[in-house]
């Protein structure tokens, strides 16, 4: 059985999946992570050329902090948070926060009528943030997510099908 933390994070990818299955998009992993993304989300390519595709840091949280109508997300260090900030990227980057109960037991629960992921994941880009110039630590890193930034099969349909300028 995996420990917690390997858990939740098992499952934000999963939760990510899910939902891109559910847009009709193609979900990809790096072979290894040395760049701080953990899956990349592409829409398959009408013809020639190139598919439009966004790339996600995924975290999740049980005990999220909500101030002001946003998730107020702390979870990253000043490496992590570089790995996503600035407008430098020829993919556009998005973190995901997948808030899930601190008993893994209730991740999900199987009925007739469907399978019921708990709870919600939320996405932002950090494309008009500063990176650090010093790496070490976690202060300024905490990210202020609105709660209307559900991530949802349409809304991440969106932010793929966005103009790659744009989306950056």
């Amino acid at each position: 059985m995996l420990d917690p933390n390997n858990h939740r994070g098992s499952f934000g990818e999963a939760y990510v999946r899910v939902l891109a299955a559910a847009a009709g998009l193609t979900v990809y992993k790096e072979e290894l992570d040395r760049d701080g993304i953990d899956l990349g989300v592409r829409m398959p390519a009408p013809g020639p050329g190139f598919a439009r595709a966004v790339e996600m840091q995924i975290k999740t949280t049980a005990s999220p902090s909500w101030a002001g109508g946003c998730l107020n997300f702390g979870g990253l260090d000043r490496k992590g948070f570089n790995r996503l900030a600035g407008d430098r990227f020829q993919v556009a980057r998005y973190l995901v926060v997948v808030v899930v109960p601190r008993d893994t037991d209730r991740f999900s629960d199987m009925f007739t009528s469907g399978l019921l992921l708990r709870t919600i994941g939320y996405v932002t880009s950090l494309r008009d943030r500063t990176p650090f110039t010093d790496e070490r630590g976690r202060a300024g890193t905490t990210v202020r997510m609105p709660m209307a930034n559900v991530l949802t099969p349409d809304s991440l349909r969106r932010l793929v099908e966005l103009d790659p300028v744009v989306a950056r």
